[in-house]
């Protein structure tokens, strides 16, 4: 399968901030959509959680399809679900542009990504903190994207933990100078940049966008504290 256009273009568009739908405004999602759009991003992170794999639920089909339905920017789904393989399809019918699975959820990595890659979405996997950058590896020619966690998966509002910047340098080493990679968790004005520096090109943020009066002030200044590092 060929990768998708838009994926090309923003990798090609580094650093890509996405903001972290969890922490929109659900009571009215389609302004709150419309409100970053016009601030400046170019995609939407979708955290799905189960109760089962993290402590955690959020929401599942119906609200990826909902956001799909308000906006015409890709999605990335990030799923926080054991056996994500039984429900790709669906997030895939859902509007998901890009699907990224944990490594700890999935019995074969490899198949995973192969079956995402087939239906004509990104494949992406996440490892959380505790996992090392080299169990995944042999899966990279694989993977279109490698979301490093810098918080324990399940819950936003957390520190960043620093030794997220190691993986993300031996990320570098193991994967394809193509393949993207994210990280996800405590990313603000403080830790953006160091995260840029240790080679990452994709940032998932939270309450540093949505958490702020001003969204287009948010992520100009992201913004720039990551191209400063990339320049």
């Amino acid at each position: 399968m060929a990768t998708p256009d838009w994926f090309v273009q923003l990798r090609h568009a580094a650093p890509v901030i996405l903001p972290s739908m969890l922490q929109c405004d659900f009571a009215d999602l389609r302004t709150d959509i419309k409100r970053l759009e016009s601030a400046g991003a170019k995609a939407f992170h979708l955290d799905v959680m189960d109760g089962q794999f993290v402590p955690n639920f959020t929401y599942g089909m119906p609200i990826v399809a909902a956001i799909r339905a308000c906006t015409k920017l890709p999605l990335d789904v990030h799923l926080m679900i054991d056996r994500p393989e039984r429900y790709l399809a669906n997030f895939r019918a859902a509007g998901a542009d890009g699907i990224t699975v944990h490594a700890e959820a999935v019995e074969n990595l490899t198949k995973t990504l192969a079956e995402i890659r087939g239906l004509g979405a990104t494949a992406g996997v996440a490892i959380n903190p505790d996992t090392p950058v080299d169990l995944v590896a042999s899966s990279a020619a694989g993977c279109d994207l490698l979301l490093i966690m810098s918080v324990q998966a399940g819950f936003g509002g957390q520190s960043f933990r620093p030794q997220a910047l190691e993986k993300i340098r031996q990320a570098r080493t193991l994967f394809p100078p193509e393949c993207v990679v994210q990280v996800d968790g405590g990313v603000n004005l403080q830790t953006i940049g160091c995260c840029a520096e240790a080679g990452a090109n994709w940032f998932v943020v939270g309450s540093a966008i949505l958490g702020q009066v001003d969204y287009a002030e948010a992520f100009a200044k992201l913004s720039a504290q990551a191209q400063k590092i990339i320049e």
